[in-house]
């Protein structure tokens, strides 16, 4: 494993730590990390998934509408907050690896470093009733 920036690593750190479901991803998109709360929406624990980059993540959950459209990568919070450099938002349905349909809310940030450099991004997201 190749040394991560710091603002990943402290943003594991703190993502380790929160109840809320927390995903983090580089500034490629690949993911670095997510949390246990987000490990029992997403169905599986991340020492089982383990980094995969954006290409993978963003399709092993099936992204979809509410009518099972598939959700496109570039519409997906994460991918606009790595693309456009902000934080971005969205409700959509994902089929968690354990085989449960959940309806979530994702808000994703981007960390820039102070030198205006792009080192990854964060989401915390929440299950929505059905």
């Amino acid at each position: 494993m190749s040394q991560k920036p710091i603002e990943l690593i402290l943003m594991r750190q703190l993502a380790s730590s929160l109840a809320m479901p927390t995903f983090l991803v580089d500034h490629d998109g690949t993911l670095v990390f997510y949390n246990e709360p987000a490990e029992h929406l997403l169905g599986m624990r991340f020492d089982e998934t383990g980094e995969m980059p954006v290409g993978q993540w963003a399709t092993v959950w099936q992204p979809a509408e509410a009518d099972g459209t598939p959700r496109p990568v570039e519409r997906l919070p994460l991918a606009i907050t790595i693309a456009e450099r902000r934080p971005a938002r969205g409700d959509f349905w994902i089929h968690a690896l354990d085989g449960t349909r959940r309806h979530i809310e994702v808000t994703a940030l981007p960390l820039i470093r102070v030198a205006d450099e792009l080192v990854g991004a964060v989401a915390v997201f929440w299950e929505l009733p059905s």
